[in-house]
């Protein structure tokens, strides 16, 4: 879809930028200096943002660094980039080289560096493009496999499974029972490409499917679909795992709660799960144990994924200051203490040999294999994932057999490409996401202002986290419009309160709760539309001083309509230090945002909302 841009007179442009120049508070004010003084940091969840960016900030106190949660998709990097916005640091998880090709030449060479030498060479390989460049590296991995509950194995007196025969064995012995032998969230895309993975890592790891391998990853070579050599054994393994395990139609409607319902209430014996889970089910004394994938060949291989892969802007090379601070924040965001603090409880693995991450007592059976590097790291591009929920689910269904799975997976894989999406809106004016200490983020506030008129509140407050970056002067498609707001379950709560009440919530937002709703640095600072905080600084941490309305102090007996944007837990947090009565809308944020751009909806002027002193 082409934009036709009509410019305006230049006088009515001159006009408007004297208005903006007279009317004290409307307008973000925009201080170079800040803009060139910032790094830019993306976070693919708000989970990172919440217990990962304040550490890499606190060991940093001199560099200035703007955390944003972007997502969890490389599509969402490349449309930045193709309207000249991409970050100065990159994270995601949902990750290929095959969809990283479109950012390659805007990406910096991370191959001389000793963050690069220090990664084992069996996982930088994963990541090295055909000239020898390396533009992302990985942080410590998940591990991904099978879970068994062992008091329902002791109870049946049934073996816990050590090989694929006494796989079936198992799950065949407790559907006998009324037990399910095994059961997954199959309602999810990861879960089909993990099960189809891992249950033929010998065979996608051999000569023959790391040659395959490669050409699918380099970003150099034409997309290419399955070859015939390896891709039909692993549709023949999944084809018969579904029968050996006795996954029904049924299985394809289970998402996460319910599996995981079923196997601490004893009706399941063997779910697929991290060793994340595992950690969290001994901790609530469930005896459960972490096995791997087994080959029908014998071996036994854990699937990992890391907790996300970093890029850095190319760009930074042109300024060294910025690229020596873009350094030291990548040197922090990879050393052990920092993976330490992502390893919540010792359940991931290390791909660095600088880092040594002590390995949870509950997963301490997993040694031999880590020790041996029965490793195998997914592929997770975008195709990937939703070829494996398409095909996959339709051999659940008994549609399509081994054969015919092959052929469909090949064939999506060879037209991925060819969707094109809509264009829903044009945005003609772009704000800056860099926070200001006087006035904010233009970004921010263009989208707390439109989101203060889509609920129709007096004021709005919303959590540093709501917003993935700046709003760009560009042609948005759905997908992308969607994006602008934060990922992670964003959800609005709405109250009428006094102007006493306002000031308190304010306060829990500027100041944080004890439950963790904290900023940890400018930029992760609450969002205001509809009124000006006055806040003091003093040594990383805030305090409220004033809020103003329409440039006037709120008097305490004054009602004021809200409406809060937070996550669940925070909101829940916040709302124990106040006694305000709030409804949470029953639509998530995401979805009223993309209801209203779908109805032709606009993004508002951005104004000041934040003073710092």
């Amino acid at each position: 879809m082409k934009t036709i841009r009509i410019r305006k007179p230049i006088a009515l442009f001159l006009t408007a930028i004297m208005i903006i120049s007279l009317l004290s508070g409307c307008s973000v004010k925009n201080d170079t200096g800040e803009e060139e003084n910032t790094i830019t940091v993306y976070m693919w969840s708000n989970a990172l943002y919440n217990r990962y960016a304040p550490y890499i900030q606190s060991q940093l106190e001199d560099i200035n660094i703007q955390f944003v949660v972007g997502n969890n998709d490389l599509d969402f990097y490349k449309f930045l980039k193709e309207n000249g916005s991409l970050p100065d640091i990159i994270t995601c998880r949902r990750f290929s080289l095959h969809d990283a090709v479109e950012l390659k030449d805007q990406l910096m060479d991370l191959s001389i560096t000793n963050a690069s030498g220090a990664v084992y060479d069996s996982y930088i390989d994963s990541f090295t493009n055909s000239d020898g460049t390396v533009n992302w590296l990985p942080l410590c991995g998940e591990v991904d496999g099978l879970v068994v509950n062992r008091k329902l194995f002791e109870q049946y007196n049934i073996p816990v499974p050590t090989d694929y025969e006494s796989l079936v064995y198992a799950c065949k012995e407790f559907d006998k029972v009324g037990i399910r032998g095994f059961v997954a969230d199959f309602a999810y895309d990861y879960t089909c490409m993990e099960i189809l993975q891992g249950l033929s890592i010998s065979e996608i790891s051999s000569m023959k499917g790391s040659l395959w391998r490669s050409r699918y990853e380099d970003p150099m070579d034409e997309t290419i679909g399955l070859d015939n050599k390896i891709w039909p054994k692993v549709f023949e393994n999944m084809e018969q795992f579904i029968e050996d395990a006795n996954i029904q139609p049924g299985d394809l409607e289970l998402d996460y709660t319910p599996v995981i319902n079923m196997f601490i209430e004893g009706k399941a014996a063997i779910i697929r799960a991290g060793g994340n889970e595992v950690v969290e089910f001994q901790k609530k004394g469930i005896d459960a144990e972490f096995i791997p994938y087994f080959g029908q060949d014998g071996q036994q291989w854990l699937l990992t994924y890391p907790q996300f892969q970093v890029a850095l802007n190319a760009e930074l090379a042109k300024d060294k200051a910025r690229q020596d601070k873009a350094m030291r924040i990548l040197n922090m965001m990879l050393s052990e203490e920092a993976q330490n603090v992502l390893s919540q409880g010792g359940n991931v693995v290390a791909y660095s040999q600088d880092v040594d991450l002590e390995l949870s007592p509950y997963l301490n059976n997993l040694k031999p294999l880590i020790d041996q590097n029965r490793l195998y790291i997914r592929i997770a591009s975008n195709d990937f994932f939703a070829a494996s929920k398409e095909v996959v689910s339709k051999m659940i269904k008994g549609e399509y057999n081994a054969q015919q799975a092959y052929k469909a997976f090949d064939e999506l894989l060879c037209h991925a490409d060819e969707k094109v999406e809509e264009v829903v809106f044009s945005q003609n004016k772009g704000y800056s996401s860099v926070f200001h200490q006087d006035g904010g983020s233009q970004g921010y506030s263009a989208m707390a202002n439109t989101l203060r008129k889509i609920y129709d509140s007096d004021v709005l407050i919303a959590a540093g986290d709501s917003f993935t970056g700046s709003v760009l002067k560009a042609d948005y498609t759905q997908k992308m419009a969607a994006n602008l707001i934060m990922p992670n379950a964003l959800q609005a709560w709405k109250s009428n309160v006094t102007g006493e009440e306002l000031k308190e919530i304010i306060r829990a937002y500027v100041e944080g709760t004890k439950s963790g709703l904290k900023p940890f640095n400018r930029g992760s600072l609450p969002v205001a539309s509809g009124v000006l905080m006055e806040v003091k600084e003093s040594e990383g941490s805030y305090k409220l001083v004033e809020v103003l309305k329409d440039g006037r102090e709120i008097q305490d007996d004054e009602i004021f309509s809200i409406a809060c944007l937070n996550t669940e837990a925070h909101m829940s947090s916040l709302l124990k230090t106040s006694d305000c009565s709030f409804e949470k809308e029953n639509l998530g944020v995401k979805d009223e945002w993309k209801t209203y751009i779908l109805n032709g909806g606009t993004i508002s002027e951005p104004e000041s909302y934040i003073t710092i002193e």
